[in-house]
């Protein structure tokens, strides 16, 4: 296969990467078919016996109006429906619970809510019970503790007594962790070995998965370091617990691929295959925002092994965004800002303006954050020059980001 990649690529990828452990790497197959005729695929979603669609909605972006793409995306089998209270400032949930009225039985329902380190269980029920009102229902499949980025939020014995109280008056069935920021592994580790969730949500795609690379770059040696959220997910697949991804287009850059795409297969599909093909993933969410781009997405559901098509595709666009996508689940920079900006959460927001183009949603997350980038117009950039490890000039972008969402 052809090698893509520059020498400073291989290099910087292969001192980042390494062989992950447990994870198998996936086969590659004849080109799949693009068919769009809907979901052809149902997955068990770990120990909760749930049965879900591979590729599911992801309500991010949903707002007024749009009851439409929850009623197109469940006419073509789509039965797995991700929100949270907060998503698109509170507009995500009441659209699906109108979209979905009269219909509970025939889908599985997750949303999500911010449990902090002290956030008491009537707060928690609180939240929980806006959101069944907002969904019309009056019990969810999965709720989650939403975006964990650190243990001391685990470790709040209110979520316990929360979770118990819901359970025993029937309003959600099972719960989850969901996760895309810094120390992910750290947390999926500490949730798994204490057991704390069913469900996990987890930001994981080809550019994150060490195989990735390996795949690539098996032809040259290297000495490289082990990324440990695979790992992780493996150890959660052992415990049963279900596993979803999210993230899986590597920052959603999906018209820059379009000039590449040949033979009826598109980039977002390979990015699903890649996904579908781990073994310890039982589903993606993909936020879900045209008829058409539903249709797309589809297009991926159960078609199987990786082809060469695909890896065509995912080097390429690898190749494209290697130096300019911030891995916001290795937090590598963390620290480095003697101002405290979360460097990873800041970058995070900037690919939801510039990559996902949606300011809306971008600017509602910049403002959730606890350190803003404003520290960053009045610094020089030394601190943070070359804190990220994948030498993203996170100095030259964190202001920028700041003036841009402020």
């Amino acid at each position: 296969m052809k090698k893509l990649f520059k020498r400073r690529s291989f290099l910087h990828l292969g001192a980042m990467t390494g062989i992950a452990s447990g994870i198998s790497l996936p086969a590659l197959g004849e080109r799949a078919s693009g068919s769009t005729a809907g979901v052809k695929q149902y997955n068990t979603l770990g120990r909760t016996g749930l049965k879900i669609s591979d590729i599911s909605f992801g309500a991010a972006t949903l707002r007024r109006g749009e009851e439409y793409l929850v009623e197109h995306a469940l006419d073509l089998g789509v039965n797995y429906f991700d929100t949270a209270e907060s998503y698109s400032s509170g507009q995500s949930e009441p659209v699906i619970g109108n979209a979905l009225k009269g219909k509970r039985d025939k889908v599985v329902l997750a949303t999500k809510a911010m449990v902090g380190v002290r956030t008491g269980r009537d707060e928690m029920m609180g939240v929980l019970e806006e959101s069944l009102r907002n969904l019309k229902t009056d019990y969810v499949d999965v709720y989650f503790n939403h975006a964990v980025n650190n243990i001391k939020r685990l470790k709040n014995p209110e979520w316990d007594a929360f979770v118990d109280k819901a359970r025993q008056q029937g309003k959600i069935r099972f719960t989850g962790m969901s996760g895309h920021a810094g120390r992910l592994a750290e947390c999926v580790d500490y949730a798994v070995e204490n057991d704390l969730f069913d469900v996990l949500l987890l930001a994981q795609n080809f550019g994150e998965d060490p195989s990735f690379y390996d795949k690539i770059t098996q032809s040259f040696d290297f000495v490289a370091n082990q990324h440990q959220l695979p790992a992780a997910m493996v150890k959660a697949r052992e415990k049963n617990i279900g596993i979803v991804v999210m993230k899986v287009l590597r920052g959603a850059r999906l018209n820059d691929m379009r000039p590449y795409e040949d033979g009826g297969a598109t980039f977002a599909q390979a990015a699903f295959r890649w996904s579908l093909n781990n073994p310890s993933v039982d589903a993606l969410i993909i936020t879900m925002t045209s008829r058409d781009r539903i249709d797309e997405y589809l297009g991926a559901s159960g078609s199987g092994a990786v082809t060469q098509e695909d890896m065509r595709l995912l080097q390429h666009y690898a190749e494209m965004t290697d130096m300019s996508y911030c891995r916001h689940a290795c937090n590598d920079c963390e620290g480095a800002c003697p101002q405290g900006v979360p460097i990873a959460d800041v970058l995070r927001t900037r690919m939801y303006a510039t990559d996902y183009g949606d300011f809306s949603f971008a600017r509602a997350e910049y403002g959730l954050l606890a350190g803003l980038a404003a520290a960053c117009l009045g610094c020089d950039g030394k601190p943070c020059r070359d804190a990220c490890t994948h030498q993203i000039p996170v100095a030259e972008l964190c202001g920028p980001t700041h003036q841009m969402l402020s």
